[in-house]
């Protein structure tokens, strides 16, 4: 007589993994890097702060003139009634703060601060952004170039980031933006300022991005995909573009929300030292330069401002080291 057949499993049990007939499908599904990324970055609640954060200031700088029409806000409206004529510092506490004006108002001139850190916000954000796109697009294209082809073109590349890394770019910058500040290439005023800030930033700044791709193409060069699409006969630009790019986003992506803070100051230390943007167009730099003269008048008109800029900054740099963390594989 034969032994009976066991049946204390389930057909379940029994079956192979793939043809699981009860098993919800979250059960057996793999996950993507990229989905693998957003897990790990979500347990960053300071990251996750910093991006929300980030999200809110790029709206408020998008939508800083629909809201000032909507709100009735002008930034250049002088309200020298709500100002001492004598002391010149705002009536009543906390820099003259009201319903009507709930960040306070300007000393001297009485212009609503809250107004002017609105339209402040794409100022500072348009010269940072488009100051790290020139960056990271010269830096990244070659830094690339050099760390995959090597030899001479590397040389070159290197000496010419050498050469960039040895200028002294604050007074390199302050010379340029004050020679070109009456008109150039058929603009002026704010647009002419604007894209003088974005260059002198940018162009002057891809060395660092530059660099870090340079090196992180030089350890992928090396891997097996890089060799088998040699061998498949794929030619340089079609690896550049097709192999090594791909896989450059994640370093590209951290140092970049890394690089728009550095930016937002340099813009602020621009327009402090007078040679940024010129008013009475605002500027978060601008309106510290106007509070050191008048500190002693009301202390709080450089708090708002510097707070602006310091919140911005801490909020980029806990998104950046957020996206390190949620895209480096070696990161616990």
């Amino acid at each position: 007589m034969t032994a009976p057949i066991e049946t204390t499993k389930s057909a379940a049990e029994v079956q192979p993994e793939a043809v699981l007939t009860g098993a919800k499908q979250s059960q057996i599904e793999g996950r993507s890097l990229g989905r693998i990324a957003w897990t790990r970055f979500k347990r960053d609640k300071a990251a996750v702060a910093g991006g929300i954060v980030v999200i809110l200031l790029v709206l408020l700088a998008i939508l800083a003139k629909p809201i000032q029409a909507v709100f009735g806000l002008d930034p250049n409206a002088l309200n020298q009634d709500l100002v001492d004529p004598q002391l010149l510092a705002p009536k009543g506490a906390w820099g003259g703060m009201s319903w009507d004006h709930p960040l306070g108002v300007e000393p001297g001139l009485g212009r609503d601060l809250l107004a002017r850190i609105i339209e402040g916000s794409w100022v500072s954000l348009l010269v940072a952004a488009g100051a790290t796109l020139l960056s990271v697009a010269i830096g990244t294209l070659l830094g690339v170039i050099a760390g995959y082809y090597g030899g001479w073109v590397d040389a070159v590349v290197s000496r010419l980031m050498d050469t960039f890394l040895a200028f002294p770019l604050l007074l390199f910058a302050i010379s340029i933006s004050a020679a070109l500040q009456d008109g150039a290439f058929g603009l002026s005023g704010l647009p002419l300022r604007i894209g003088v800030l974005i260059f002198v930033i940018g162009f002057f700044n891809w060395p660092y991005m530059g660099r870090i791709v340079r090196a992180q193409t030089m350890s992928l060069r090396r891997r097996e995909f890089v060799d088998a699409s040699r061998s498949l006969g794929a030619r340089g630009p079609f690896i550049l573009f097709r192999e090594l790019l791909p896989n450059l986003v994640a370093p590209i992506l951290v140092y970049s929300t890394l690089l728009i803070p550095t930016n937002i100051l340099f813009e602020a230390g621009l327009s402090f030292l007078g040679v940024g943007i010129a008013p009475p167009q605002a500027s978060w730099g601008g309106m510290l330069t106007t509070a050191v003269d008048l500190y002693e008048v009301d202390l709080h008109y450089m708090f708002v401002p510097g707070m602006a800029i310091f919140i911005t900054v801490l909020a980029f740099n806990l998104l950046g080291d957020g996206l390190r963390d949620a895209l480096d594989p070696r990161s616990k």
